[in-house]
């Protein structure tokens, strides 16, 4: 196949696949390959928000010292070959392409045994197995897609650490009807004996639901507090804090929210220097105040002030709510919002609501998009100013239009599925108006 190709097959299998959970195809995908997946030491990180940003952070540490890394991370916002970097570096298209091809054989061989044929994320995840191994990736900081236990991605062994990030209601009807449910599912990632880092969580019943399943485990469990972060602040454009035996941290990733992400790869780091691992503080240092992470508050414009958020839920509602108010309430904020249907939005509009000057609702291309005329009509239940744009560019151009005549800033936030769609009318709109 070539690219195109590929993103025929990859659409086909969105289409007609959907979502399951469970690892039995998964393993027999990977026997068919060769088991790939058995021959490299992994991170596995799972969470409901946090994930990517923290997994971007313990890559970049691991590479300043001196690693060879792998990182998978899911979905694609700019483009899907983004999903799988080496040292920070993507897979180019043909080998890409090649890959796909070899694993779109594997998948025909299934369905000729009598099979199901993989889903989209199965062969999306079989692709980064094949390809780090390929590379010679000593480590492989491998993100979960929306689940856990029953997770593509967990298909590996026991990694050098799991790691749950911030957990809240989403995916509910796969995951858990209750907080405490999806956090049994999170946790699913722990193995026999494993070493485990958890954010602190908020709620009692996550708290209770990894306890118990570390203790079924005999896992370890550190738990990074985010309250043991202090002197929070910004210094030269950067989020500062100090950070136990680590010192003062600078990070290079905006968000009020990073703290916690931050302290989550300091206590891995501590170990995964247990486990064997040489990773030096200035490493550590240095990773943190140069990591570089798409669509978690990543600022596409200053002027004027143009911002993408891949908040999508309550949790990470809440936590670019504080951001918001940390260092953005001197102006007018425009909201661009796209959200799945499936997804937990009611109460992300009410968190969101009351920070916004303006709102435009779009409709991302994706095939649980929630119409974006539905979801002006649940915004305007909570602000007075809503309007609906057809076309993601339109929304845009409105936005840019309404900003730099009231001195605002613009925040497009919600499913990642049209954020990089955003980002390219963006860059078209400034490219012709020079």
């Amino acid at each position: 196949m070539n690219q195109e190709e590929v993103e025929r097959y990859f659409k086909k299998l969105q289409e007609t696949g959907g979502i399951q959970l469970g690892l039995s195809g998964m393993r027999r995908l990977m026997e068919m390959l060769g088991d790939p997946h058995e021959k490299m030491d992994y991170i596995h990180v799972a969470g409901t928000n946090g994930k990517g940003s923290t997994c971007a952070m313990l890559s970049e540490i691991l590479q300043r010292s001196g690693y060879c890394v792998g990182l998978y991370t899911s979905p694609a916002v700019f483009g899907r070959n983004e999903q799988y970097l080496v040292n920070g570096k993507a897979v180019e298209g043909e080998a890409f392409a090649a890959i796909v091809t070899e694993i779109e054989d594997a998948c025909r061989g299934m369905e000729e045994m009598g099979f199901v044929h993989p889903t989209a994320f199965e062969v999306e995840t079989a692709v980064a197995f094949v390809w780090f191994l390929r590379q010679g990736c000593q480590v492989v900081v491998l993100e979960t897609g929306m689940g856990g236990g029953e997770d593509a991605t967990n298909i590996i062994k026991r990694p050098l650490v799991s790691v749950l990030t911030s957990i809240s209601k989403d995916h509910m009807r796969f995951l858990g009807n209750n907080i405490e449910e999806i956090a049994q599912a999170k946790a699913g990632i722990i193995k026999e004996g494993g070493s485990v880092v958890a954010a602190w969580p908020k709620e009692f019943g996550v708290r209770r639901a990894i306890e118990a399943v570390c203790q079924e485990k005999h896992a370890s469990l550190v738990y990074a507090k985010e309250e043991e972060a202090k002197k929070v602040g910004w210094e030269q454009g950067k989020l500062c804090f100090s950070y136990g035996r680590v010192g003062e941290v600078r990070l290079s990733l905006a968000g009020a929210y990073q703290v916690q992400n931050a302290a989550c790869v300091i206590e891995t780091v501590g170990l995964l220097r247990e486990a064997g691992l040489r990773i030096p503080r200035e490493a550590v240092l240095q990773g943190l105040s140069h990591t570089r992470w798409v669509g978690r508050f990543t600022v596409l414009c200053k002027e004027p002030l143009f911002v993408i958020d891949g908040a999508h839920n309550e949790g990470a509602a809440e936590k670019l709510c504080e951001t918001l108010k940390m260092g953005f309430t001197n102006r007018k904020i425009i909201y661009i919002i796209g959200v799945l249907a499936d997804k937990a939005h009611e109460r992300m509009l009410e968190i969101m609501m009351p920070l916004a000057w303006k709102v435009i609702t779009v409709t991302p291309k994706h095939p649980r998009a929630l119409d974006g005329r539905q979801l002006a009509i649940e915004a305007g239940q909570y602000h007075k100013d809503v309007s609906y744009s057809p076309e993601i560019a339109q929304a845009v151009g409105q936005s840019l239009e309404l900003a730099q005549a009231n001195q605002a800033m613009v925040i497009a936030f919600g499913s990642l599925s049209y954020l990089g769609e955003a980002k390219k009318a963006l860059e078209e709109k400034r490219q012709y108006d020079r």
